[in-house]
């Protein structure tokens, strides 16, 4: 599925991510198990929210971390995100 830059995204209703002071990390549960992220994969996926799509995300990302030209880095985590069912398109309603 390709991404669209103005797509608002939103975890899955499916999922929560949360920070696993066990782990020291963030992960993403859901009813069968945990996905264990790395620290740009929770910076990534804490901006889907229903508010961001990938161009707010990237401009973030780019301030957070002072770094450019990051786009198909992320483009390409939010896709696979997105094929995997953790994150959705939202739809104000």
């Amino acid at each position: 599925m390709s991404l669209q830059p103005d797509t608002l995204l939103e975890i899955s209703p499916l999922l929560r991510l949360q920070w696993e002071e066990a782990q020291q990390r963030y992960v993403m549960l859901y009813p069968e198990g945990m996905i264990e992220l790395n620290e740009t994969a929770a910076a990534i996926l804490e901006l889907c929210d229903g508010k961001h799509n990938l161009t707010h995300i990237v401009e973030k990302l780019e301030q957070k971390y002072e770094a450019t030209g990051i786009e198909p880095d992320v483009r390409e985590m939010l896709e696979s995100a997105l094929n995997n069912g953790w994150i959705r398109e939202f739809v104000p309603q």
